[in-house]
């Protein structure tokens, strides 16, 4: 449906039932400028947002909020006038260089290209005069008595209305203007191609505001503002009529005013070319790019949107379904124009307990609704689908995490909310790559533009797996582990995570991310994430570089298929190219029947737990808190006095503590902060509450017996043995902290840290005897020989010159070549 058959249903319906109708133009702000202000123009939906029972009784509020309109109305023609000023500014020009011997346009296309402008600028500054003055003068009225010696609110005294009945009546200036717009447009297209000087011109067309800012316009699409206002003149006219009370004197004189307002909309031609879609400055035609269901905060709580982009412009609506026979119909919310928008996104804080609970009982619910959708067929399976939507559509509303805040050089600013990152990178990517052309905005027809959106949707509805129809049975169903291995190709140095989300039914949580890694031009995680699925089909990897005091920064993203026929038990490596990084991960893969979704998802504790407990529910070999305590205090504290043997203050060690026990993720986003001797302090707080040494105490007397030997390197013969048969874990995390310590002592000239040194501060938290009682018997050892043995066993590992490397992670064994996905 067009502009103007779109405007004379909605200013019919006045004379039918208006319930829908009502509704739709309460909310739309559909000629709302983007250089408007928001408190006086008035049609922004803040300031008519009108219901259908109308809340303003009193004649007192009803004329404040007229005056409100009112103020609107001035302003938005002061708007216009600017504008038809600047559409007027070439003319005189033109018409001179019409008799010379290089015209741009003859003396008839002139005439054509602006027939009726003049006359239409002088009818609005008339209008515009007196409506100023009156506003003037009743700005500076005091309030009167009435007869009965009752204050007289002044508004009853502003009379307005002869003034909207006087220009309603010169309407017939915009036919003539209306039946030639078609031809006038034609003649600036068509002399803009065959002459260079006119199409600069017509390009570069410049209005003035009152900030004195300058907006860059076309000719094309200055010539359309006639078109734009005079659907506009209707619509104020009922914003108008809603808040003045039926006693006014005004009442009247805007009821005809309207109904010749809607008379003369209503016989204009309705397949006049003029509703066709204005070209940008550069010629493009405006297109539609993109469009996808997004929440909106914009009223300050999350409401569900369908937001399209188009060539130039971003389109926020709300959707309203068919109902009763009717058409599918989109409602107006807000536009941005994509000329200068800044975009930025960031995760929202983690969510509440409560939060949690409600998003646990809406998972539970759809759980056990689809465990019937699989067992019932017929009515009880259609209402059991209607229910798991409505319950889909309640967690697409809660879940979202992420937020892309949208910025206009206008001032005003929008906020979107997603629950998947590669989602908003991909909205992000697409509004990046438009703007990037540096795209002068065509103020649209909103009206005309909302309104095609139903035709031009590529998104159907909101995403709910709900309603596909069987195609879930063929996703994966169990158990699905992913395994970030390492990344490498930055371009600079970068603390780097990895998010992966999963997609498929929504009853578990679907997204998971590593912590991030030490500022490095190879990250190296080596960290397992495992996803409860169901009819999932697709793996999504983000990688992100996480920036000190600035934007996280998104590197590269990358999509994977999931094949049940591909994955098993037995992990599979990839190797995904996704931007500048090149990324290593393995899949695993464990189909079984699921269970209800679990209350919680928080992190098993670490601390005071055995180190093979807390590296297994890792799946790795060094606990990944002692690998990010060490890596941290490399990155910064190799040259720091006393590093391990001057203690960070306990508040921030227990804090650190704490943030470990509940999220790996958040604990080393605080590492990177911490002071460096809190982190170390961290690191031999883990070791010292081990419930066993990370030498098994069985070893204790067997190691202090091969201090005896007094040759170095026969000595090391027997305790490298020893070393050996430890278990796996213990064993690589010795190792691991016997290299980085080693690393430390290089340093020593600047640190003041000795191996001697090191051996003395960790010896007592990495060996201990054996606790004699509980059924265990043993020699006793002398506290002072006891300090000995631990100081001197640690010192004479720590001076072997060929250690064997440790192994941070488990072997990821395959069962085929290695894959590489370019993306």
């Amino acid at each position: 449906m067009d502009l103007y058959q779109e405007a004379v249903d909605y200013l019919e319906s006045q004379h039918v039932s208006v319930e829908a109708e009502v509704d739709a133009l309460e909310e739309e702000d559909v000629f709302q400028e983007e250089a408007a202000s928001p408190l006086l123009s008035p049609l922004h939906h803040e300031t008519l947002d009108f219901p259908e029972t109308l809340t303003l009784h009193s004649p007192e509020e009803l004329l404040e909020r007229r005056l409100v309109v009112l103020k609107g109305i001035l302003e938005a023609e002061e708007v216009y006038l600017r504008e038809l000023e600047a559409l007027l500014m070439p003319m005189k020009a033109l018409r001179a260089a019409a008799g010379t011997s290089q015209p741009l346009l003859s003396s008839r296309q002139v005439q054509t290209v602006f027939y009726q402008v003049p006359e239409l600028r002088d009818m609005h500054q008339s209008f515009y005069s007196d409506l100023k003055a009156r506003l003037s003068a009743y700005c500076q009225d005091e309030p009167q008595l009435s007869e009965e010696g009752e204050t007289h609110h002044p508004g009853f005294e502003l009379i307005v209305g002869d003034l909207f009945l006087k220009i309603v009546n010169q309407l017939g200036l915009y036919g003539g203007f209306i039946g030639n717009y078609e031809e006038a447009v034609e003649i600036v297209r068509k002399c803009s191609l065959s002459d260079e000087r006119f199409r600069i011109l017509a390009q570069s067309m410049m209005t003035n505001g009152s900030d004195n800012t300058r907006t860059k316009y076309t000719l094309e699409a200055l010539l359309y503002k006639p078109l734009d206002r005079v659907t506009k003149t209707t619509l104020v006219l009922r914003d108008l009529l809603k808040t003045t009370p039926a006693e006014h004197k005004d009442y009247p004189s805007l009821q005809e005013a309207l109904r010749l307002s809607c008379s003369f909309l209503s016989g204009v031609n309705e397949n006049s070319q003029s509703r066709r879609e204005v070209t940008l400055s550069h010629g493009m035609r405006r297109q539609l790019m993109r469009d996808g269901f997004v929440l909106d905060t914009s009223d300050g709580e999350r409401s569900l949107r369908h937001l399209f982009l188009y060539t130039d412009l971003l389109l926020c609506t709300r959707f309203k379904p068919a109902s009763r026979g009717k058409q599918d119909q989109y409602r107006f919310c807000w536009f941005l124009p994509l000329a200068g928008l800044k975009l930025q996104w960031v995760a929202e804080q983690e969510r509440s307990a409560d939060a949690q609970l409600r998003l646990h009982s809406i998972r539970t619910k759809m759980y056990h609704l689809r465990q019937q959708l699989r067992q019932h067929t017929g009515y009880l399976a259609t209402r059991n689908r209607k229910k798991l939507e409505q319950m889909e559509l309640m967690l697409l509303k809660h879940s979202p995490v992420y937020r892309l805040e949208l910025h206009s050089p206008s001032g005003k600013s929008q906020s979107l909310l997603f629950s998947s990152l590669y989602e908003l990178e991909d909205w992000r990517e697409a509004v990046h790559k438009l703007t990037t052309d540096n795209l002068e905005t065509v103020p649209p027809d909103l009206l005309t533009l909302t309104s095609a959106c139903v035709k031009l949707r590529m998104t159907q509805q909101p995403p709910l797996h709900s309603s596909h129809d069987g195609g879930d049975e063929k996703g994966l169903c169990g158990t699905l582990t992913v395994a970030i291995h390492s990344a490498c190709g930055l371009q600079h140095p970068a603390c780097v995570y990895v998010c992966v989300e999963v997609d498929g039914y929504e009853f578990y949580d679907k997204q998971a991310q590593t912590h991030s890694s030490v500022r490095s031009l190879s990250p190296f995680w080596d960290q397992e994430l495992s996803f409860q699925v169901d009819g999932a089909k697709e793996l999504r990897v983000i990688c992100v570089s996480q920036g000190d005091g600035q934007d996280d920064t998104v590197l590269g993203k990358a999509a994977v298929g999931l094949d049940a026929n591909t994955l098993n038990k037995k992990w599979r490596r990839q190797t995904l190219h996704l931007g500048q990084a090149e990324l290593t991960l393995s899949l695993k893969y464990c189909s079984h029947p699921l269970e209800p979704p679990s209350s919680t998802t928080q992190t098993q504790p670490i601390f005071c737990v055995p180190i093979d407990t807390a590296a297994q529910q890792e799946g790795v070999l060094v606990p990944h808190v002692v690998r990010c305590c060490v890596e941290e205090v490399e990155r910064r504290g190799m040259a720091e006095v006393g590093i391990y043997r001057i203690s960070g203050t306990t508040s921030d060690i227990n804090s650190l503590k704490a943030a470990f026990n509940s999220n790996l993720r958040e604990a080393v986003t605080r590492l990177r902060s911490s002071d460096v001797h809190a982190v170390s302090g961290v690191l031999k707080l883990y070791l010292r509450e081990l419930p066993e040494p990370l030498i098994p105490a069985e070893l204790f007397q067997s190691l202090a017996n091969a201090l005896d030997i007094a040759d170095m390197n026969s000595r090391l013969i027997p305790m490298m043995s020893l070393l050996q048969s430890c278990p796996d874990t213990n064993r690589h995390t010795f190792l691991y902290l016997l290299h980085h310590l080693q690393r430390v002592s290089e340093q020593q000239e600047v640190n003041k840290m000795t191996l001697l040194n090191l051996a003395t501060v960790f010896g007592p938290s990495l060996l201990r005897p054996p606790v004699v009682g509980a059924g265990q018997d043993g020699p006793t050892v002398d506290i002072s020989q006891e300090v000995v043995v631990q100081v001197q066993v640690v010192f004479s590992y720590l001076q072997c010159n060929n250690l064997p490397e440790a192994q941070t992670s488990l072997p990821y064994d395959t069962d085929s070549e290695d894959e590489t996905t370019h993306v």
